[in-house]
This record gives structure tokens, C-alpha cells and sequence, in this order.
């Protein structure tokens, strides 16, 4: 396929996989159960950062989490106190377990009271063509306060070499915005331009068959390469081939 041929058929595989049905299947149901900003955002985020691993057990694993936080995600983050170091006991996602997500707690707490929240360290420390800059931030916020070495490794950083998929999913979650039903476009103070794609294996295997990306890694490289070609299909919205290349991969078996 040339170009043209190449971004139509991109577009109409983010028509078939870009609508509320994708939700059903998706993590992204989570966030959805809430309407409150911030409700969204901390159930997003935490959702975001156990989503590795089979889709399914995710999505329990994070429903889950929502009943340890009282269905309730921001009044429970802000009013957490840690000296009950035993109410996670129990939980685990694959190498998540309950230090991690009490500390995750901590450090959502952290953010919202003394940082403005989730969106103001994402909008103030992106650039006007990447966000990847305020993912290193936000690692480097989110840890100041006492914790595990060994929890920082659930928060990638596209500075050290990480194509930071989860964080990269989140933000499209947050940002996007283009009534389709899937995405939330509640953070107004940035544009899907600067988005990168949630890059995986799935959606790394299918860019290379389609010749989008030639690196073999899945890592902050190869993300730019493939950020770089899907601006050429889209400088506005970039990162909603991701629904294409996902689909592509995880349904079609592309």
C-alpha cells in the first residue's frame, strides 16, 4: 500500500474499533463506571498501571482495586491514612502487589495536594509536540515521598529508554476527545496532538508488518519513530490509530 492507500485503510480500522462497543472488552470500562473528574482519572490511572497481561484479569484485578477504594477513588485517596498497613493485604496483579498499591495511593495523594492533581503535572511539563517529558516528571513527582525501590519499576520512563505503553494509554484515555464514546477528553489543558501511541506488542507487531516501523523493540526509540509516521497521517490526532493497530492485532489476529 502507498500513503494514501496505507491511511485509508488505517481510517476505517479506527472507525470499526472506535466506538462504545471497544469498551466492553477494554480496560477502559473502569474509568467509565465514574463522572467525576477526578473519580476518572485516579481509576484510570490505576487501571492504566496494572494493564499488562491478559485482558481479562486485568479488568478484575482493577474492579478489585475499585472496591478496596470504596468505589470512591478520590475521596479514599484523600483521605487515606497509611498507618493501616494491612488494608491491601492480599491483592496482587502479576508483580502489583499490596505495597505496591498502598504506596500508589500515597503517591496520588501527594500529587493532588500538593501538585494540583494528575492533569496540571502532565500539561505543565509536556512540550508542544510530546508528552514523554511529563511522564519523567511525573515518575520523579510521584516518588518523593518514602517508598519500595521496587515500586518504581510500575512507572516506565521514556527518558531511560521505555515506550511506556500504560502511561502513553492513559493519557489517550484523558485526552482524547472526539465524541466517538471510548476516550474521556475531560483534560483540556493539552491536545491529542502531542500524544504518543500506547506502543506493544501488538500494536509493534502490526506497525512493522504495515512498514510503519522498522526497529524491532518496543522501546522510547521505536515509539518515536512510529509517533513520527502516524503525525504524517494525522498531525491532530495522531495517537488514534493506536484503536487500528490494537484492533488489528488483538481481534484480527493481523
Amino acid at each position: 500500500m502507498n500513503k494514501a492507500e496505507l491511511k485509508e485503510f488505517l481510517d476505517e480500522k479506527v472507525l470499526q474499533y472506535n466506538n462504545p462497543k471497544f469498551i466492553e472488552s477494554d480496560p477502559i470500562q473502569i474509568p467509565h463506571q465514574f463522572s467525576l473528574k477526578e473519580d476518572i482519572e485516579i481509576a484510570g490511572f490505576l487501571t492504566a498501571i496494572i494493564a499488562w497481561g491478559n485482558r481479562k484479569m486485568i479488568i478484575k484485578n482493577a474492579t478489585k482495586m475499585m472496591k478496596l477504594l470504596g468505589n470512591s477513588p478520590y475521596d479514599f485517596v484523600m483521605n487515606y491514612k497509611s498507618n493501616n498497613s494491612n488494608y491491601f493485604d492480599g491483592f496482587v496483579h502479576r508483580t502489583f502487589n499490596a505495597n505496591d498499591l498502598k504506596y500508589f495511593i500515597i503517591g496520588l495523594q501527594h500529587i493532588y495536594k500538593n501538585y494540583g492533581g494528575l492533569e496540571k503535572v502532565f500539561s505543565k511539563n509536556s512540550t508542544a509536540i510530546s508528552t514523554q517529558p511529563a511522564i519523567h516528571k511525573l515518575k520523579n513527582i510521584f516518588f518523593e515521598k518514602p517508598h519500595l525501590q521496587r515500586t518504581e519499576k510500575h512507572i516506565s520512563d521514556p527518558l531511560k529508554g521505555s515506550a511506556a505503553k500504560r502511561i502513553n494509554m492513559f493519557l489517550r484515555w484523558m485526552v482524547r476527545n472526539d465524541n466517538a464514546g471510548v476516550d474521556f477528553g475531560i483534560w483540556k489543558t493539552f491536545s491529542s496532538s502531542q500524544l504518543s501511541c500506547p506502543l506493544d506488542v501488538h500494536s509493534g507487531n502490526v506497525a512493522r508488518k504495515l512498514g510503519l516501523l522498522a526497529r524491532k523493540q518496543n522501546d522510547a526509540k521505536a515509539l518515536a519513530k512510529l509517533d513520527t509516521y502516524l503525525r504524517k497521517l494525522d498531525a491532530n490526532d495522531p495517537v488514534k490509530y493506536d484503536f487500528a493497530l490494537f484492533g488489528l492485532g488483538v481481534f484480527e489476529r493481523f
